[in-house]
């Protein structure tokens, strides 16, 4: 399988590296030539500089032999011409296009992207992802993440270990689950000391532990009282940056049944002026810097529940939110790029950090896995993925029960979705064609993983 990435950004090298460590045949155009340098050097994949709607740098990078494009360079316009010449002067098979701005979004459900017009099978929009994540976690501010599976009726969530007095320190897998109260829920994945890894039956949480956890929708707050965190979801809200992301957030609070006093904080005075005219009176938005402090006193940041920093610079989104943490307020939801900074951000007292790359790369692996998967979501870039995948007449899995499975220590299937029914592993679950499987799968047991799901890598083959 031959794969053709534009654009060595963060999200282009994520994907490439990945894909790289699973024996894909990929190529990485940019017209950065130190950043193709970089990733030519760096890791098993082939750079080529030029620019990625070029017919003529396609045809070097392979594109008449390529299975698959994935357009995600800074520019819509170019992702979008290297969608068309790829389909239209080397029939390139499947082509994923990054698009940002609204007026392109907005054309989806219109016949502009078929394949007679402008030939694109899958649009990724991260704002759009991101600003939908960021609602998730407002909704549940006891985790710092959460992702929603089998049609919302399981939740993945994140959860900081941070009380010494909660119930689940100190208890193993099997424990938590009889004294605990949480035979519906099942710990996917621990990150402790940097290192993540997936617990045994014997394992102990422990304080200070990262948690990943899938539990039924309806138990997510039993979970959350688990490991002692009761906050309330924020109704004083205030966010700076009324960019893509920023304006996608407030349009979507906007539309919560919940009654929400919201602020927003914009330093160019045209997208303020363009946001306050899009938002209408319910939301006031304040033209300046946030990291003015008689700014962010004026917006009353000390009372706020909590302030959501997503401009497109991640200093000024870790400052600012530092800031109003310093005044008061209560939770700091911060976006940023730099995978560097995400270590220090706890330190520095913000509670939940949000990478666009993690989101547009959980997407787009989705649909390079093999075809039985209806959903991905990346825990972490050196570690591992939850997916959802269909159990199929070819799967292995089918009329196994889950104690006579032999998994590797990188794999353990977290519940089984038959019909409306969630089902959380027990012994002598045996499962079935037409059942669904909610698993972590780490990197290094993928191959496994793809055998046992019995289908073939790649849907477009």
């Amino acid at each position: 399988m031959r794969v053709i990435i534009c654009g060595a950004g963060e999200v282009g090298t994520t994907i490439a590296r990945q894909l790289a460590r699973e024996n894909i045949d990929v190529r990485v155009i940019d017209i950065n030539e130190a950043q193709v340098q970089k990733i030519d050097q760096d890791y098993d994949v082939r750079g080529i500089v030029g620019h990625a709607s070029h017919p003529s740098i396609l045809k070097k990078a392979g594109a008449q032999d390529a299975d698959m494009l994935i357009a995600v360079t800074q520019s819509d316009e170019v992702n979008m011409v290297a969608c068309q010449v790829a389909y239209s002067l080397f029939n390139v098979k499947r082509r994923i296009a990054r698009l940002r701005h609204a007026g392109y979004l907005a054309q989806n459900d219109t016949p502009l992207y078929a394949a007679e017009h402008l030939p694109i099978d899958i649009i990724i929009s991260p704002e759009i992802e991101i600003a939908d994540g960021i609602e998730r976690r407002l909704r549940t501010p006891g985790a710092f993440d959460m992702v929603s599976l089998a049609g919302d009726r399981i939740e993945l969530l994140g959860i900081h270990t941070i009380s010494p007095d909660a119930p689940v320190v100190g208890k193993s897998m099997t424990e938590i689950a009889s004294d605990c109260g949480l035979k519906h829920a099942t710990v996917l994945a621990i990150l402790r000391n940097g290192r993540c890894f997936a617990p045994g039956d014997e394992e102990v949480i422990e304080l200070n532990d990262d948690v990943y956890i899938l539990a039924r929708t309806d138990q997510v707050d039993a979970v959350l009282a688990a490991f002692n965190h009761t906050e309330k979801a924020a109704t004083k809200i205030i966010i700076v940056g009324s960019g893509n992301v920023g304006l996608h957030l407030a349009r979507k609070l906007q539309s919560s049944s919940r009654k929400l006093n919201i602020k927003i904080i914009e330093r160019d005075p045209s997208r303020a002026q363009f946001s306050a005219r899009e938002l209408g009176e319910d939301i006031v938005v304040l033209r300046g810097d946030a990291l003015d402090r008689e700014l962010l006193n004026e917006a009353g940041v000390g009372t706020a529940d909590t302030i959501i920093t997503v401009t497109d610079d991640d200093e000024t989104n870790i400052f600012a939110a530092v800031l109003a943490k310093q005044a008061g307020c209560s939770r700091a939801i911060t976006l940023v790029n730099k995978r560097s900074y995400e270590t220090l951000l706890p330190t520095l007292g913000i509670n939940v950090a949000v990478n666009p790359s993690t989101l547009t790369v959980s997407t787009v692996l989705r649909h390079i896995r093999h075809d039985s998967i209806s959903a991905l979501y990346t825990l972490r870039e050196d570690f591992g993925e939850v997916i959802e995948a269909d159990i199929t007449s070819s799967s292995r899995l089918a009329g196994q029960s889950i104690s006579e499975l032999d998994l590797p220590r990188g794999m353990k299937i977290g519940a089984v979705i038959r019909g409306d029914e969630v089902i959380f592993p027990q012994e002598g679950l045996e499962m079935q064609v037409g059942d669904r499987v909610v698993a972590l799968v780490a990197y290094s047991s993928i191959r496994f993983a793809e055998a046992l799901l019995g289908a073939k890598r790649a849907r477009l083959l």
